[in-house]
């Protein structure tokens, strides 16, 4: 099994591919330490199964998913996380990954579960296998599935846009450009199928996201 990990966290990334590297029939072809430069290397790399982590700079997992799952649907994804809310798992797996796990899972529960993912299994931590069965008791509107899709800085932006501030109150309070602003927007307004700010503002209040 050829294998990257992606995980901002040297420290975690580093063991990861330490005692993978002890595994006999596993092989690291690449390490990144945000979706942006993992990306970069799948052009010249080719993963059959990738350790995802969320919470990265440039871009983070979720969106890294999405995109690779895209571009390279038969590559595996099985994401490692330290988050096991609702908040994190259901964007994930609508991302496109193929499995779940937190990063206190035992190590040969880890091996067990990549070779189970490679072999088309979908693989969730017990902890979060609730929340996938609560989703699907109760399926999500278009419009909760759009809010799911929102990254938590864009979520950001759009409270803040509710709020009536504009884009430069808006960089100045969030520590961000205004072209930052302004792409983050753009974003905001094509997942939530939205055509300005206002009808952005009012589907935040709708949904309660205040």
């Amino acid at each position: 099994m050829k294998v990257m990990i992606v995980d901002d966290h040297t420290v975690v990334r580093k063991g990861l591919v330490f005692y993978l590297n002890t595994i006999e029939d596993m092989e690291i072809v690449g390490e990144a330490n945000n979706g942006e430069e993992a990306l970069q290397k799948l052009k010249t790399v080719q993963p059959d199964l990738i350790l995802m982590d969320l919470f990265m700079p440039k871009l983070n997992g979720m969106e890294a998913t999405n995109q690779i799952k895209t571009l390279y649907p038969h590559v595996k994804i099985l994401v490692l996380s330290s988050f096991s809310d609702k908040d994190h798992v259901i964007p994930a797996l609508q991302a496109g990954a193929d499995g779940y796990q937190l990063k206190d899972i035992d190590p040969e529960q880890l091996v067990e579960t990549m070779r189970a993912v490679l072999n088309g299994e979908n693989k969730l931590h017990d902890k979060v296998t609730k929340f996938v069965l609560n989703r699907i008791a109760t399926p999500m509107s278009e419009e909760e599935q759009a809010i799911e899709l929102l990254t938590k800085r864009e979520r950001e932006v759009l409270v803040e846009i509710a709020s009536g501030y504009s884009n430069k109150e808006i960089a100045d309070r969030l520590g961000i450009t205004e072209k930052t602003v302004k792409t983050h927007l753009s974003h905001v307004f094509s997942k939530l199928h939205v055509s300005d700010r206002t009808q952005a503002a009012l589907f935040a209040v709708k949904h309660s996201l205040l």
